[in-house]
C-alpha cells in the first residue's frame, strides 16, 4: 500500500467537492480516504495501481469513474529528433541490463508539480521497484544536456560527479559510503565492480543509478522546461510500463512526448493491449446479468474502450494481465454497495483441508527451530532454472514453458531449490546464518504430456553444512511421528556436492535428497558461503500424518 497527498483546493477546483457523496466515490473507486485536513487529502492506493501515484494519474481515472470523461485516453507521440538517443553499451549487462527513455517538452512547472512528480516517482520507487532493487527512475532538465545519451557501466574509481544535495565532487565508492542517500541504497550495488551511469555527449555523468542523480545535471527547478526521463532495472517490460507511467502523467500537466532510440527499441510507444472478454463469463464470475451495452459501459467507466467483445487497455495499466483483471474493473464500476449478498442454497459443515493441517504443522516446527519461512513464485526463468543450475541445454525438454509471457519469467519451476538459492543470492549483505524453508507447488509433465502438479518441502542455511540440516530434518519427521532413513545415492542431482549428499527415505520410497550445495552452483548464484540444503515430496508425509 502506498499513501498519497493531494492539494485540497485543486481537487475541488478540478474534480469535484469533497462532499459526503464524493468521499463515497473514492472508496468505491478501491482507494480508500484516509484522511482530509484544510489544505490537503490523504488516499490509500492499492499496489496493484501504481498509475494511480500521482494526482495527475488519479485524476485521468477517476474523471472516468465519475463519467466526467469517457473511455481511453490516447497521447500524441512525437519521432525521436536528431540525436534523441540513448547508446547502451554492453557493459550493464551483467550490472542493470535494460533501460526505457524520453523526452518531455513544453511543461511548466512549479513547486507543486515538481513535489508532486518526485512524490510519484519514490512512490513507484517504494512499490514496484521494491525500494529501487527492481528499478529506478531518472528525471534531467534537458537544457543542461547535450545529446545523445550513453548508458554504460565504470569502474567506482573512474565515476566522480557531485551528486545531489552534496558541495563536492565525489567517486562511486565514495557516495555509496559517505552521502546518506548512498548509504541508504548502496546494498544495490554490493559485489559489483563496475556500477552504472548515464553519460551526456559532454562526458558529464547524469546519475548513477538506482542511487542517485548529479547535482548539476540531474536537478528539476521551476525553470525546467523540457525533462529526459529514464528507467533502468532488470526487467524491460516493467521499465517501460512505468516509463509510460510517468510521461503520460507529465503530459496530463501539459508536456509533449518525444520518443529516443535506446538501443536497438524505440521507447516509449504507449501501444495499447487487447484482450477479449466473455460477457458469459464476466456474469458468472459477478453473478450479475450484465448485457453487452452494459459491459461497455463500466469499461469504459474504468478507462477502456470496447467493441465486438474486445477491450483496449491503456499502456500504463500494468494490473491488466488477464481477462479476469478486466472483470473487476467491471465489478468496481459496477459498485460493490451494488451487490446483493445471498446465502447459497448448501448445506455443508466447513472444515480445513488436511492438507494445510499438515502443512502448517511443518511451518510450526520449522519455525520453531528459527527458520524463516519465504514463499516465491510457481514461474521462473531460463537463466536461474537451468543456467545458473548448471543444467544442460538438452535437458530444458522436460520442463514446460509459458507461452506469450509478459517477462522473463516463462517457465513453470520443477523444484524450490533454484528459488531458495535464489533468495541467498539477493540477501547477501542480510546478517549470517540464514535459515529460510517454503512449501509450495512444483510442475512437471507426465508421460501423456499433460502437466502434473506436485507439493514439495525445501529448506537451507547458509553458512550451513550436512550435520547441522540433517539434524533438523530428523527432528522435523520425529516431531511428525515418522521415521525415516538417510541412504547414500547411486544417482543424485548434479547441483550437490558428491560425498555430502544422502537419499531420503521414507518407508521404502525414496522422498527426496539433503545434502552442501556444490561450489560451482554457489557461485553461479554469488553466494560467498556454504549451503545446505534438503528437498522432499510432501505426498507420502499427507499419507501418514494424522493431525
Amino acid at each position: 500500500m502506498a499513501n498519497i497527498k493531494f492539494n485540497k483546493k485543486i481537487f475541488e477546483k478540478e474534480i469535484g467537492k469533497l462532499d459526503e457523496a464524493m468521499q463515497n466515490k473514492i472508496a468505491m473507486f478501491g482507494t480508500t480516504l484516509e484522511q482530509i485536513t484544510d489544505n490537503e487529502i490523504e488516499i490509500e492506493v492499492n499496489p496493484n495501481r501504481p498509475d494511480l501515484l500521482s494526482y495527475s494519474g488519479f485524476k485521468r481515472s477517476f474523471l472516468n469513474f465519475l463519467e466526467k470523461t469517457k473511455g481511453l485516453k490516447k497521447y500524441e507521440l512525437k519521432k525521436p529528433e536528431k540525436n534523441y538517443e540513448v547508446i547502451v553499451d554492453s557493459s550493464v549487462k551483467e550490472v542493470r541490463p535494460y533501460t526505457a527513455c524520453a523526452i518531455v517538452k513544453k511543461l511548466n512547472l512549479n513547486n507543486e508539480k515538481i513535489k508532486e512528480l518526485i512524490d510519484m516517482q519514490e512512490k513507484l520507487h517504494f512499490t514496484v521497484g521494491r525500494k529501487r532493487k527492481k528499478f529506478a527512475i531518472g528525471i534531467y532538465p534537458l537544457e543542461k544536456i547535450k545529446l545523445p545519451i550513453t548508458y554504460t557501466a565504470l569502474e567506482p574509481d573512474k565515476i566522480k560527479f557531485i551528486p545531489l544535495e552534496a558541495t563536492r565532487e565525489m567517486s562511486g565508492l565514495e557516495i555509496l559510503q559517505r552521502h546518506p542517500t548512498g548509504r541508504d541504497y548502496a546494498h544495490l550495488l554490493a559485489g559489483k565492480s563496475k556500477f552504472p551511469v548515464f553519460i551526456d555527449a559532454d562526458k558529464n555523468i547524469l546519475s548513477m543509478p538506482p542511487i542517485i542523480n548529479s547535482q548539476s545535471t540531474g536537478k528539476i527547478t521551476e525553470g525546467t522546461k523540457e525533462v529526459f526521463v529514464e528507467c533502468s532495472g532488470f526487467d524491460l517490460w516493467i521499465l517501460e510500463k512505468c516509463l509510460n507511467i510517468v510521461v503520460t502523467s507529465l503530459a496530463e500537466i501539459g508536456g509533449e512526448i518525444y520518443q529516443m532510440k535506446v538501443g536497438s527499441k524505440i521507447t516509449p510507444d504507449l501501444k495499447t493491449e487487447k484482450r477479449k472478454i466473455s460477457i458469459e463469463n464476466t456474469n458468472k464470475l459477478l453473478g450479475l446479468d450484465l448485457n453487452e451495452k452494459q459491459v461497455k459501459k463500466f469499461l469504459e467507466k474504468m478507462g477502456h474502450n470496447y467493441s465486438d467483445k474486445e477491450v483496449e487497455t491503456p499502456s500504463w495499466r500494468v494490473d491488466v494481465l488477464h481477462e479476469v483483471d478486466l472483470i473487476e474493473d467491471i465489478a468496481i464500476a459496477y459498485g460493490y454497495d451494488n451487490f446483493v449478498p445471498e446465502l447459497p442454497q448448501i448445506s455443508t459443515i466447513g472444515q480445513e483441508n488436511q492438507k494445510e493441517v499438515i502443512k502448517k504443522k511443518i511451518s510450526e516446527i520449522l519455525s520453531g527451530l528459527n527458520m524463516l519461512e519465504i514463499s516465491n513464485y510457481h514461474l521462473t526463468n531460463r537463466k536461474d532454472q537451468f543456467e545458473k543450475m548448471g543444467i544442460l541445454e538438452k535437458q530444458e525438454k522436460d520442463f514446460i514453458e509459458v507461452e506469450e509471457s509478459k517477462t522473463d519469467y516463462n517457465f513453470l519451476r520443477k523444484d524450490l531449490t533454484h528459488y531458495l538459492l535464489k533468495t541467498f543470492s539477493e540477501n547477501t549483505d542480510s546478517e549470517y546464518p540464514q535459515r529460510i524453508f517454503e512449501t509450495g507447488r512444483i510442475f512437471e509433465l507426465n508421460n501423456a504430456n499433460k502437466i502434473i502438479e506436485r507439493e514439495k518441502l525445501s529448506a537451507a542455511l547458509v553458512s550451513g553444512n550436512f550435520t547441522e540440516l540433517k539434524q533438523i530434518l530428523l527432528h522435523l519427521f520425529n516431531m511428525l511421528n515418522i521415521e525415516v532413513k538417510l541412504k547414500e545415492p547411486e544417482k543424485f542431482p548434479m547441483h550437490f556436492i558428491d560425498g555430502r549428499v544422502a537419499e531420503i527415505i521414507l518407508g521404502e520410497e525414496k522422498i527426496g535428497y539433503l545434502g552442501e550445495i556444490h561450489p560451482k552452483i554457489l557461485k553461479n548464484w554469488k553466494i560467498k558461503m556454504p549451503v545446505a540444503l534438503f528437498e522432499i515430496e510432501l505426498a507420502s508425509i499427507f499419507a501418514r500424518v494424522n493431525d
